[in-house]
């Protein structure tokens, strides 16, 4: 009999348990009431709030954009759209802008690490550096940056960055660039390399191209800017001075076709650029990626980070495949060029 009691007992205690369970359970995912009784079942507020949200966690993402510019809004807006595609309303941007100001950049991403912020976003160059003096814990993310181990004084850079940071180039084949010369102004034999002598991938691009014009047999000179406030005078010269210009992926420069513009035109002196939104401004034709699609392929990289799929310190850097060859129509008939037939017109946003 004592056995009995004792099953009977313990029988009990099983199922008053699994009545509690259930009661507990009664809170749905979607919200829904729950039944309250007298041994105080959580409310529909309660339930509410305690609903986990798609895949269980939400994320905020700090974005340091160094200036406003038609390339650069693209690739963040490609950036956040990839991630909105994957997770929703789950996905949180605090989005800035440091006007073109390096010591801007390092005060966004100082917030954002204060923050605790689950990734950054830096977004061209300076931003980038700003982002990995501020933290080696936070993954890091770069875009629109020509080439990390110059832009990190990294010696020997094979692909890999090894820490907190990887991301996505805009670089698209200097030698190529190099080559549109001969293609769309075959007489121009005098060169000038213009752009602004704050960007170490500038520099960069201007050795490569500089080293690939002089193999093809072109006098090159280079002229660097300060700032916004020099560039109109040393157009001039370079204008002056050459046949024709380059103009690498350079972001002060990007800021600046309007005054570029209003010096090489009325020079008749053509210009072939890094990167589309430069020669929309003030340009002849360039190799261009897509910074959108640059964007979204930055954003399928944090998604990966994010959902524990990828480690950063184990992620190349990646590409744009397929840079097209765009052209500035109304700058080309102004100038007199004739544009081969394989290269796109770029669309006017008029």
């Amino acid at each position: 009999m004592k056995k009995l009691n004792k099953l009977a007992a313990a029988a009990m205690t099983v199922i008053m348990a699994i009545s509690l369970t259930a009661c507990g359970g009664s809170n749905s995912a979607s919200g829904d009431s729950a039944t309250a009784d007298a041994a105080g079942a959580v409310t529909e507020a309660a339930a509410t709030e305690a609903a986990p949200s798609a895949d269980g966690k939400t994320y905020t993402i700090g974005v340091c954009q160094l200036v406003q510019h038609p390339a650069l809004d693209a690739a963040t807006k490609g950036f956040e759209d990839a991630l909105k595609a994957e997770f929703g309303d789950n996905v949180k941007f605090d989005e800035q802008n440091a006007a073109g100001d390096s010591a801007t950049c390092s005060t966004i991403v100082n917030g954002f690490v204060s923050e605790n912020v689950d990734l950054i976003l830096a977004n061209a160059t300076p931003a980038l550096q700003a982002a990995a003096s501020a933290t080696s814990d936070i993954p890091i993310l770069g875009t629109s940056i020509t080439e990390y181990g110059v832009a990190l004084d990294i010696e020997g850079f094979n692909g890999t960055v090894g820490n907190n940071i990887s991301g996505t180039s805009d670089l698209a084949p200097l030698d190529q660039q190099a080559a549109m010369f001969a293609e769309l102004v075959p007489d121009a034999k005098k060169i000038g390399i213009l752009y602004c002598s704050a960007e170490k991938n500038s520099d960069y691009q201007a050795a490569v191209v500089k080293e690939a014009l002089e193999k093809a047999g072109d006098t090159v000179t280079v002229y660097t800017f300060a700032d916004s406030n020099d560039v109109a005078s040393v157009t001039q010269t370079a204008c002056d001075e050459n046949d024709a210009l380059y103009i690498p992926t350079d972001n002060t420069a990007a800021a600046c076709t309007e005054a570029i513009q209003n010096v090489a035109l009325p020079a008749k002196t053509p210009i072939i650029a890094g990167e589309e939104g430069i020669v929309a401004g003030c340009g002849l034709a360039a190799l261009s990626i897509d910074y959108y699609g640059l964007g979204q392929k930055t954003g399928e990289m944090a998604a990966k980070i994010l959902k524990g799929e990828s480690k950063v310190s184990e992620m190349p850097v990646e590409y744009y495949d397929n840079p097209v060859k765009k052209y500035n129509a109304s700058n080309a008939e102004a100038l007199g060029i004739t544009i081969p037939d394989e290269y796109t017109a770029i669309e006017s946003e008029e």
